[in-house]
């Protein structure tokens, strides 16, 4: 117990301050996993940090704003880097790593982009790189992925990866309530930003799928190669006829590999409303996976929070201390098989909901299921519910059997310059 681990934090915000709490709160438990002391030995902040009740409360001497002054403190055996974005977070992690120096992030976007060549890096200079909190807050995925799954051939993951849509998905669904009143109902709760768009245009879904898939496939998948759709134009109508024809919507996130083609995309879908999936509400994560012996497995808790976040950022602060201490060197990072290849999102087979507003009068559903027959599509049902006499109009919904994408696009094409089809009011993809 003479040696101490000694730790860095760049940032102070609400996941920085609540791992630093942990740190200094729980220092006994900590010590006893690794065999030595863990010791916050300097932080990074922003001048505004400083003012924070917490910062207040710490010895002044740990603070800098400066970022050489940070990177230049002696034993500083781990950083952890908590300032989220893309930059400057990167380059500290490149710092950092270039330096000798361990290091923890729950960066998402910056190991979704980066990762492969940040683990590199880290191999490089024989040190080890953490991002456990990542994907799914303190839901344990990254190492199981890296560690207890590795005998298994993943086929599939199906994933509720970001709590803010979840939540409004579930006010929606059960309250009736349209999209505008569920995200403002979000952002008074603290769940989404004021600029909620990463969250609602599922482009934070798209950063943990691009790892989650890296991961399970030994693929780089980059949140380039991720088909996203966010969930604004979802309405209360869509969710009522989901009901009505057994399903519940969700964004999901998927991932699947097949014969060496990876299948990855992020956007609203009906789901069985019998599926455990369907039954996860609120701002609760769930991610479904499937490998050849495991069978499937599921991993479920609170995705987002300090709480969660700092438990899953202050595992890997001991994990790597423990490493410290027992003198080993950091592991492979991401095992990239080559040839593997993304598959387009045009190519993806799958059924369909559509939601239209049509005239009223014969023939209609004909000219429909011509344009559909003509880019060989299957109806399965059609719904139609009372005609608004005075407009002369009615609402149908569509459900097809699977069908190509580009097909299905192709068939929307069509659709929207039929003079009898008025507008089309909402199309989502079924995973059945």
């Amino acid at each position: 117990m003479g040696k101490s681990i000694g730790v860095g934090l760049i940032g102070f915000g609400v996941v920085g301050g609540e791992v630093a709490r942990v740190l200094s709160d729980k220092a006994k438990v900590l010590a006893a996993q690794v065999g030595c002391p863990i010791v916050l030995r300097k932080v990074k902040v922003l001048p505004a940090d400083l003012k924070r009740p917490r910062a207040r409360q710490m010895n002044a001497g740990l603070f800098t704003t400066d970022e050489d002054a940070f990177f230049n403190e002696p034993g500083i055996d781990i950083v952890v880097e908590a300032v989220g974005g893309e930059n400057p977070a990167l380059s500290y992690l490149e710092r950092a790593l270039s330096g000798g120096r361990h290091v923890v992030t729950s960066n998402k976007e910056v190991i979704a982009k980066h990762g492969a060549r940040l683990h590199a890096l880290a191999g490089q200079h024989g040190v080890g790189l953490r991002y456990e909190a990542s994907v799914g807050g303190g839901i344990p995925l990254i190492a199981p992925f890296q560690d207890d799954l590795v005998a298994n051939k993943i086929s599939r993951i199906y994933a509720i990866i970001n709590g803010t849509t979840n939540y409004i998905l579930t006010r929606m669904a059960k309250e009736g309530v349209d999209f505008s009143s569920a995200l403002k109902k979000a952002q008074e709760l603290g769940y989404a930003e004021a600029n909620p768009r990463n969250d609602i245009e599922g482009i934070d879904s798209t950063y943990k799928l691009a790892i989650l898939a890296s991961l399970a496939f030994h693929a780089q998948v980059r949140p380039e190669d991720i088909y996203h759709e966010g969930i604004s134009r979802l309405g209360s109508r869509d969710f009522r006829y989901a009901r009505q024809l057994g399903f519940a919507i969700k964004l999901l996130a998927i991932a699947k590999e097949e014969d060496g083609s990876v299948e990855v995309r992020v956007h609203p879908v009906f789901i069985p409303e019998d599926s455990f999936l369907a039954k996860v509400d609120g701002v609760y994560n769930a991610i479904l996976v499937e490998g050849d012996l495991i069978g499937k497995v599921l991993f479920f808790g609170e995705g987002a929070g300090a709480l969660p976040t700092s438990s899953a950022v202050v595992a890997d602060v001991v994990a790597l201390a423990q490493d410290v201490v027992l003198g080993v060197r950091c592991r492979a990072g991401w095992r990239l098989e080559a040839g593997k290849v993304i598959r387009p999102m045009s190519e993806v087979d799958t059924r369909y909901y559509l939601r239209m507003v049509v005239a009223d009068q014969p023939g209609v559903l004909a000219q429909i299921a011509t344009a559909f027959g003509d880019h060989h599509i299957s109806i399965a049902s059609v719904i139609q519910h009372e005609a608004d006499s005075a407009a002369q109009a009615a609402e149908i919904v569509i459900m097809t059997h699977p069908a190509r994408e580009a097909s299905m696009q192709q068939a929307l094409g069509e659709l929207e310059h039929l003079t009898v089809v008025k507008e089309i009011s909402n199309f989502i993809r079924v995973e059945a």
